[in-house]
């Protein structure tokens, strides 16, 4: 039966992320409820309906998005589908929640950004970390004054080199990645410019292969660094790594003019905030799972809806994120640092 006061959704793409997604959808998120979920590989759909209770399936993604019982759609395959997936769904009038990136090239995301305003469909793309309790109470701290001005970013993100444990990341999911600035830096370039608040004008990125020789098969790296300036005058930097051998990790600095914000690891579960007195800080306790995160994107998603508000990370902020990672990528290849001259307008929220 139909649940009238709900937006109903179908859930694309039924890998790690997207089981994640679905569950949520059907445990957690109240105005929500999950109508169809699909995936190409034969019995993967069947599987997960079954298993969550859910009314429908498919193998075939069009079979969701011409239904017109369909309000939202999430949107969690393979990066190269992204750009095809998005324009389906405007298309259809479906709202959108695509994992980052938005698309892999520049020009399809312009096309898409053009297919969401046409179609007058809400877009939201999945940087979790903003949704991530302890990176919304530095935001919110950044935001108060309490370390003056930031003037510097430091960030990193590590995950465990690809096929080695059972928790890594497939081998094969590099061929379609995009490479480590597309597929993992993004998420650091995004909340770069959200704490800092300002957009991100040039980058100069360097990498190399120090565990995964395999990897030179797929024109990859393991281990990379970002240089980052701002149109504010902040700069940054940015580490980004497949070889952790404890574990997926997430951590950032913010440096400030009168202090400075630490989120050291989301392992350890608090902010720190370090003052001229010396004085350390312990902010809230927060889990170190990005389970709530990937939670609360959803359901802002869903309130977006609901409320026919802007979404709070939108199809502009995944194009932004998108043109860094570019410019990082080309940066690498080239050894040059890469201007990203359609950044200089002020950072907005």
């Amino acid at each position: 039966m139909m649940m009238a006061n709900k937006i109903r959704c179908a859930m694309i793409g039924l890998g790690r992320l997207g089981s994640i997604h679905a569950g949520n959808l059907v445990n957690h998120i109240k105005d929500a409820e999950l109508l169809y979920v699909v995936d190409p590989f034969e019995g993967r759909a069947e599987q997960v309906a079954r298993e969550l209770g859910v009314q429908r399936w498919a193998n075939d993604p069009n079979t969701a998005f011409k239904d017109p019982d369909v309000d939202a759609v999430i949107i969690a395959t393979p990066t190269p589908t992204h750009a095809e997936m998005v324009k389906l769904a405007a298309k259809n009038k479906k709202h959108i929640f695509i994992e980052k990136p938005i698309t892999q090239t520049l020009e399809e995301t312009t096309d898409v950004i053009h297919l969401i305003n046409e179609n007058n469909v809400l877009c939201q793309v999945g940087f979790m970390r903003r949704y991530h309790p302890t990176f919304v109470e530095a935001k919110k701290r950044i935001e108060a004054g309490e370390i003056g001005k930031p003037i510097y970013f430091k960030g990193f993100t590590r995950d465990n080199p690809p096929g080695k444990y059972p928790i890594s990341p497939p081998i094969a999911f590099l061929k379609n990645s995009g490479g480590i600035f597309l597929d993992l830096a993004i998420h650091d370039y995004d909340i770069a410019r959200y704490l800092i608040g300002s957009e991100v004008t040039s980058v100069l990125a360097t990498g190399k292969i120090i565990m995964n020789s395999f990897m030179e098969e797929y024109d990859d790296v393991d281990q990379a660094i970002t240089y980052l300036e701002f149109s504010n005058g902040a700069t940054g930097d940015i580490e980004s790594s497949r070889n952790s051998p404890y574990g997926f990790d997430i951590g950032c600095e913010v440096i400030g003019t009168e202090g400075a914000i630490q989120i050291p690891t989301i392992r350890e579960k608090e902010i720190t905030l370090l003052s001229p007195t010396g004085k350390h800080e312990p902010g809230p306790i927060f889990p170190p799972s990005l389970s709530e995160a990937f939670t609360l994107e959803i359901n802002d998603f869903i309130q977006s809806i609901i409320r026919n508000r802007r979404t709070s990370c939108n199809e502009v902020d995944g194009k932004q994120a998108l043109e860094i990672a570019v410019a990082a990528t080309e940066s690498y290849k080239t050894g040059k640092k890469i201007e990203i001259h359609s950044a200089h307008a002020p950072y907005s929220v």
